[in-house]
Order: C-alpha cells, then structure tokens, then sequence
C-alpha cells in the first residue's frame, strides 16, 4: 500500500505514549481529519545529540525494511520520514503473547508472510518476541518493529542464514503456543541452530546485552529481590499515617541490568513532590499519585492492573478494558500519568 498524498501530508495527532528509550520515542495517534487511519510515530528529534548517530543508524534500517515491505499483507506501511522522525500505520492485532493462537491457520500464514518477506529480500531479526507477532482481527500474522531488519541485495549465506533464524524464530513461537502442531521437520530445525547463530549467543549477545540493559536502560527483569515484602510495611505506615493519602498499591518492575523497581501507587491530591518528601529511606523508583485506585466492584484494588500500569504493558491493559469495560474509565487516568515507559517487563 503506497499512502495517498492526503495521508501523506496530514498533521500526527498524538495519543499514547508506549515507550521511551534512549534512541526513540514511540507514540501511537491519528492523522487530522483521517479518524480510520491510525498510526505510530517513532520520534527522534527528542534524542540526546551523543544518541544520534545510533538513533537513525537504527531509524535507517527501519525505513529501508519497511519501504521493501510496502505490499505484503501483514506488514506496517511507512507513511513519511522528516526531522520528527518516522511515521508508520497503526497495525491492529493482539500480540502472541496474549493471543496465544492453537490452531495451525494462523502459522501458516505466518509462514506465508516470511516467505513474501524473503521474496522482497527482506530478514526481521528480531521476531524471537512474541510481541512483534500479531494476530489481526480477522486472525491473519502480522509482523511490526522493523529496526533491526535488514534488506539484502544478493541472495547469498548471510541472507539465507538471517531468513533461516526468522523461520526457526516462528517456530518457537509454535513450540510455545501450538507444541503439538510441530513436525518432525520444524522439531529438526528447532533443535539445529546455525553455527552464526551459536557464535552471536556466545559474543555478540553479551555486547547487546550491554548496550540494551546498560546504554539504552532496558531490562529483562531477571531480579528476585522481594521488595514489596522488604520495604512495604514501613512506606506503608509512614504514607498512610498522612490524613489525605486514602489508600496505596505497591507493585514491582524492571529496573536497567537488573534488578526489580518498586512503583507506588498512592490514592492522593497531593502530589509527586509532596510524596517523596514522606517516604522513608530506601525510597521507591517511581511515586505515582493516583486520584483514585481502580477497584472491584467490592472495593477490592485491582492489583492485576496496576501491575500491568507499572510494567507498562498497554497491550494485555488494552485487553482487560476490553475484558472490563467498567474498568476502563478508572484505569484511563491512572496510564495517562504511568511513570514507568520502558517495554521490559518483569518476569
């Protein structure tokens, strides 16, 4: 799909703000005066300068894979580039995670797209995530997060290891979620990695490691350390003793290279400021104050959102408003004003 000049040129309108590193921003949104046509924007002009390079080192690779992509089914389409950075469609689906597809449609057409993507000379090298597979609407694959892919001119070993990996990559999506609609074939290939393959896990992982956990502040949430349970009762007593703090919640999130944050949620006019200026020593990461909780219809806290609020998983959040329209009104405010914008979540 090639955007019609009006989609084009039209003004981004953002909405949510998904994520936030040190190499981009990702806001979702609409175009003005186009209500059907939703879109993301990967902004950089907000980048620190010393970033920069990387930043649109990264952007660049995005921008080539999409443009090589603009007509398979299942892939975003690129709207424009400017100084602002780079504007994409919106792709509506529910991610694998939470999808969790069982029957064999949806791999084969997963499979349908890798091929088109492999005919247009194009690797993902990043879909091991079940968060960049979609399943759409009408159940269909669809692939999103072009920033690592890489468009190859010539068909030789390199490219055809990198279209190797993405297919064992979908298979282990297959393995997690459908184990009993593998063949013998994909059980082979599931169990061969590449030697490339074997010698990035090795060397080259441990630098992205690195550069993601340490440069770019992301987490894969590897920490035990129980720190509700350690620091709880104390900011609890000390907070709740304040005669307009009305109740709290305490969850936990991924902190950079490790280790586990503690976010508060606290029921309150007052505000951040006046917060930390209670809370006793070790102090919490991230104080959010909250006018009020969203609870059951008893009154009981939904814990269960507001641990998704302070790991900043919007998606499975968009699930449960869906799952409980009574929610989404209580919960809207409470994303809005989140604290934490990274997209590691804590295992």
């Amino acid at each position: 799909m090639t955007p019609t000049p009006d989609i084009a040129q039209a003004s981004f309108v953002p909405e949510t703000v998904h994520k936030r590193d040190i190499f981009s921003e990702t806001i979702s949104g609409h175009l003005d005066g186009i209500a059907d046509f939703p879109v993301v924007l990967r902004k950089l002009d907000t980048v620190p300068i010393y970033a920069r390079p990387i930043a649109w080192f990264l952007a660049r690779k995005e921008i080539r894979g999409l443009r090589a992509v603009q007509d398979i089914e299942g892939c975003p389409v690129l709207v424009r580039v400017d100084k602002t950075g780079l504007l994409r469609s919106w792709t509506q689906g529910t991610p694998l995670q939470l999808a969790k597809p069982t029957g064999a449609e949806w791999y084969r057409d997963a499979k349908r797209l890798l091929r088109q993507m492999r005919r247009a000379g194009v690797t993902h090298n990043d879909i091991a995530k079940p968060q960049h597979w979609l399943m759409t609407p009408d159940g269909r694959a669809a692939v999103i997060d072009f920033q690592l892919a890489s468009v190859h001119l010539r068909r030789g070993w390199v490219f055809r290891i990198m279209a190797r990996e993405d297919l064992r990559h979908l298979l282990k999506q297959k393995r997690a979620y459908a184990p009993d609609l593998l063949t013998p074939s994909e059980h082979q290939m599931l169990a061969s990695k590449s030697l490339p393959s074997r010698i990035w896990m090795a060397t080259g992982k441990r630098l992205y490691n690195f550069v993601t956990r340490r440069l770019m502040n992301w987490s894969d949430g590897e920490g035990t350390e129980d720190r509700v349970e350690r620091d709880g009762p104390a900011l609890r007593t000390a907070l709740l003793d304040h005669p307009e703090i009305t109740d709290l919640a305490l969850c936990t999130y991924a902190l950079p290279a490790k280790g586990v944050g503690l976010y508060v949620f606290a029921e309150t006019s007052l505000s951040e400021t006046q917060l930390r200026v209670l809370v006793p020593e070790p102090k919490p990461e991230l104080i959010q104050p909250v006018l009020a909780l969203p609870r059951d219809s008893d009154g009981t806290l939904r814990m269960d959102a507001l641990q998704l609020v302070a790991t900043n998983r919007l998606d499975e959040l968009a699930e449960l408003q869906t799952q409980n329209p009574d929610l989404a009104d209580a919960l809207k405010s409470v994303i809005a004003a989140r604290l934490n914008l990274t997209d590691r979540v804590l295992r």
